[in-house]
């Protein structure tokens, strides 16, 4: 059980409740509770921080079981607590795959003796993310899943991927999709456009991406189910999802600190830590993915914690690994962009770390209320610092952040009323 303390003096932002203003919050044993009925446990004093409810992170690559040299649980779940996060979803393409009740429950093992965060398990929606059999939905429930993707892969079958749908319904487990159609994406290695012309590489289209939501929007519409859209990258995309969402279709979408920030023109510094999937797109696409953080069509950021050796990365751009880590760096980047120049404020992105990912997991009354479980993340927004790679928990730094100036900074981290990160 956790200790006994009082957060005193933050400013308290709890989305969900409709709070925000200075005040005090009470823990003791593993809960939040009133802070005038606890004698004799520690007073920190918060002045000039911020509270909220926990972080959450849906799109989490752990690398265990199969790439332990990249990232494991007890790393990647420290990295993740240093980034302000108390709960992440692990991505289920990990080798063996996690689409089997056995997969998940050695996931679990491992995250209850190594873990410092609350490590919850997503599984594969077909056998081996192969996306040509469905897994055993049912199953899968029963050993502990919160939702059901093939991360990294996208069913290509459109009656399967209905199917998949159809039984994500019926045992309630919201489906988290990686959306392109692999024909479209034509082994590419960047975004195609003007940058990948001039630099001679394959192309990734925009099409890719736009196809696949556009057809999931329809199968959450006709079959009456959540389908969050994982990295969303294109206007296009936006496009489809706020007129989904204005028509009522059950459907999110998430944007990563990456494809808020960069584009495909940083990718002429040849530099691998600058290739992912989704690729980094045109400004024009970085601008509609801040607008659609804006007016709240795309409700949760998610890191796509994707971490690889500096072996791994250190080769052809052609031939890297794509992805990078985000668990540590994620706040202050997207802090810096959006409220740094007045898009958001601070309140506003506290709801897109938390009440965004909670509602789409299902999560009731995911907030600071009395009897909720302790998971509270400080944050200190005036904090100016330099991201700096050599100091990251991750086992991995493949990072194109490495050198940021930033303004916002993640103080301490609490998970069931246990300190599992403090710098105050």
């Amino acid at each position: 059980m956790g200790g006994k303390f009082i957060l005193k003096g933050a400013r308290v932002i709890d989305p969900v409740r409709g709070i925000d203003a200075v005040g005090d919050i009470g823990v003791a044993d593993g809960v939040i509770v009133n802070p005038a009925s606890i004698k004799g446990g520690e007073t920190v004093d918060l002045a000039g921080k911020t509270i909220s409810p926990g972080f959450i992170d849906l799109h989490v690559h752990l690398r265990q079981p199969g790439n332990t040299v990249a990232e494991t649980v007890g790393s990647g779940t420290r990295a993740a607590a240093a980034g302000g996060f108390t709960s992440i979803v692990a991505m289920p393409n990990t080798n063996p795959a996690a689409d089997n009740a056995g997969a998940i429950e050695l996931l679990k093992k491992i995250a209850a003796r190594d873990g410092v965060v609350k490590v919850l398990p997503c599984g594969c929606m077909t056998k081996n993310y192969a996306g040509a059999e469905m897994s055993g939905i049912g199953s899968l429930k029963a050993a502990g899943v919160v939702a059901l993707s093939d991360d990294g892969h996208c069913i290509q079958d459109h009656a399967l991927m209905r199917h998949v749908v159809e039984y994500a319904k019926s045992f309630e487990l919201p489906i988290l999709d990686h959306c392109e159609d692999s024909n479209l994406a034509a082994d590419g290695v960047m975004h195609e456009g003007l940058w990948s012309v001039l630099l001679g590489m394959r192309g990734i289209s925009e099409a890719s991406e736009e196809l696949m939501i556009a057809r999931n929007i329809i199968l959450a519409r006709n079959i009456g189910w959540r389908i969050h859209m994982q990295h969303v990258s294109v206007k296009e995309s936006v496009a489809l999802l706020r007129r989904a969402r204005v028509e009522g279709v059950p459907v999110t979408g998430e944007a990563t600190p990456h494809h808020l920030t960069l584009t495909d023109e940083n990718v002429k510094k040849y530099d691998t830590n600058y290739k992912m999937n989704p690729p980094l797109r045109s400004e024009a696409d970085r601008q509609a993915l801040i607008s659609g953080v804006a007016d709240g069509v795309i409700t949760v950021i998610a890191t796509d914690h994707a971490p690889h050796t500096s072996t791994a990365k250190m080769v052809e751009f052609d031939n890297a690994p794509f992805g990078i880590v985000g668990l540590e760096t994620a706040f202050a980047v997207v802090h810096n962009e959006l409220c740094g120049k007045g898009v958001i404020d601070l309140a506003r992105l506290i709801r897109l770390f938390t009440a965004g990912p909670a509602e789409v997991l299902g999560m009731k009354d995911y907030s600071l209320a009395e009897g909720n479980p302790a998971d509270i993340t400080v944050i200190d927004p005036a904090e100016c610092w330099t991201i700096d790679k050599n100091k990251f928990y991750s086992q991995s730094r493949n990072t194109p952040f490495d050198g940021c100036e930033v303004t916002g900074r993640v103080k301490a981290t609490m998970v069931d009323g246990n300190f599992v990160y403090r710098e105050l």
